[in-house]
């Protein structure tokens, strides 16, 4: 199955591969977004109206607007963001035992908040406990703070660290919080994708091309990236026993270990408009 993906995903993935590291101020200027993106079949325009809706977004910022050399950087948010997303994306979490509470209490004239605060905490991976309760892995404290303090929201949220010493079995709580098996289908879909494509180049006997290997990792990145977000890393023994979560996790490892300097080189190759000999 074909999945779906969008310029300004897309662009923020290359940026947390690549573009915070091949340029000293991780400058890159639009016409070389646009090669890094016909790979995957994202034309020009559609470039153009990414960047434009992450510049409103205030993810990227433009350095010599006047200048036939201006480029685009992530601005400290999206950095913040990128650095963030790199503990989850890359290290497989460790989980402690203990648990990390969000408590907020935010008023009916300011429901636009409430709504807001729910839902980041969404998308950091909590589950929602009780009204006006989220809970995480404790190891999602550091990101958590980050996110509210972003959002202007510390005044309304408190957190806490302990341990479940509830009634009832973590495991069955487990269930309650989060909705396993929708998670489960998540890394399902992710390995029907990606899985193949590791099987294929595990058979090869030769190093891949730059650009396949950039197009191959960045499309596994592109997809990855979301998951541990959705899956905030819980301790495999509240998990059911057929997990496909250890998987996918390894084949993303795999993918990243075989592809990403290779791809790099191509990434190199549209930055400097030169082709880079091979290795």
């Amino acid at each position: 199955m074909a999945e779906q993906r969008t310029p300004g995903s897309l662009i923020l993935t290359f940026y947390g591969a690549y573009g915070r590291d091949l340029t000293a101020d991780a400058r890159v200027p639009v016409a070389a977004l646009i090669r890094l993106l016909a790979p995957f079949g994202v034309d020009a325009p559609a470039v153009r109206s990414a960047v434009s809706r992450l510049k409103r977004r205030g993810l990227l910022t433009v350095a010599d607007a006047r200048s036939k050399a201006a480029g685009y950087a992530p601005s400290a948010a999206a950095r913040e963001l990128l650095e963030d997303g790199d503990r989850r994306i890359y290290r497989r979490p460790e989980p402690d035992g203990r648990w990390l509470l969000a408590v907020f209490s935010v008023p009916e004239s300011e429901r636009t908040k409430r709504h807001l605060l729910r839902s980041r905490l969404a998308r950091l991976g909590f589950g929602n406990a009780a009204p006006g309760v989220w809970i995480a892995p404790s190891h999602l404290m550091a990101e958590t703070r980050h996110t509210v303090e972003r959002l202007g929201l510390d005044g309304y949220v408190d957190l806490f660290l302990g341990t479940h010493a509830g009634f009832t079995a973590t495991e069955e709580t487990v269930a309650r919080w989060w909705d396993l098996e929708a998670l489960a289908e998540l890394h399902r879909a992710f390995l029907d994708v990606h899985e193949p494509v590791l099987a294929d180049w595990a058979a090869r006997a030769y190093e891949p091309s730059p650009e396949e290997a950039y197009r191959d990792y960045l499309a596994a990145l592109d997809s990855w990236r979301r998951l541990p977000y959705a899956d905030p890393g819980l301790s495999p023994a509240l998990l059911p026993a057929d997990w496909p979560g250890e998987r996918s996790a390894s084949v993303f490892t795999e993918l990243h270990e075989r592809l990403r300097d290779v791809g790099a080189r191509f990434v190199a190759e549209q930055l400097t408009g030169r082709a880079t000999p091979p290795a």
